[in-house]
């Protein structure tokens, strides 16, 4: 099995979004192996210097096909994810490449269903069974100010967790009753600063959220 390759990247493709898997060849002692990304990590990728990739090698009957990823957490949560019922490689990489493991770590934490279900492909059935499933698996790295720390998101389904995240989920899911896209919703959020979705409350936020649209 293979878990990590360093080496140039001699190869890549560029993904059309960045929920877009992309493909990228890096060669290592003389040979050239394919890895697929997410189009994040294939644009952190510098140019013309050795780069370290951990991998996941998915072996199935008959294909074999390796994932690469610039943080062993991001692998682990590749990982967790594929546990899922009904979860594969294409919908695990959708997922991370439209939240990042912390970001996904809150997500889950949450319960924030709307944000699951700006993932292509996610539906709410799916978005709600993963919730279910994850919460009770899936260790993730949650980073704060005082960098990154491991938390098990089964020891947070007793309310531990911070609530300042929660105006930020009824605003996504107001918006998303409103009609707004995934794509809309999810740049009308970006634009809320952490800080302003800690000391406003939902009605204030989702105003400042249709403003962001507004202007953008």
């Amino acid at each position: 099995m293979i878990g990590s390759l360093r080496g140039l990247v001699i190869d890549r493709e560029t993904a059309l979004d960045r929920s877009a898997a992309a493909e990228l060849t890096i060669e290592v002692a003389g040979v050239g192996y394919r890895v697929t990304a997410t189009a994040a990590t294939l644009s952190r990728l510098p140019v013309d210097e050795p780069v370290l990739l951990f991998v996941h090698h998915h072996i199935r009957e008959a294909d074999q096909k390796l994932y690469g990823f610039l943080a062993k957490e991001e692998r682990a949560a590749f990982e967790g994810l594929l546990s899922a019922h009904g979860v594969g490689p294409s919908l695990a990489l959708a997922v991370l490449a439209t939240h990042p493991v912390d970001q996904l770590a809150r997500i889950l934490a949450d319960d924030d269903l709307g944000a699951l279900c700006e993932v292509p492909g996610v539906g709410k059935k799916t978005a709600q069974r993963l919730l279910v499933e994850l919460k009770s698996t899936l260790v993730l790295p949650v980073l704060d100010e005082l960098g990154g720390t491991s938390i098990d998101l089964g020891s947070m389904a007793d309310g531990s967790v911070n609530g300042s995240a929660r105006p930020l989920v009824d605003v996504r899911e107001a918006l998303v009753s409103l009609g707004y896209s995934s794509e809309e919703v999810r740049r009308a959020v970006a634009g809320l600063s952490a800080e302003t979705a800690e000391t406003t409350d939902s009605g204030q936020l989702l105003k400042l959220a249709l403003l962001n649209l507004a202007n953008g």
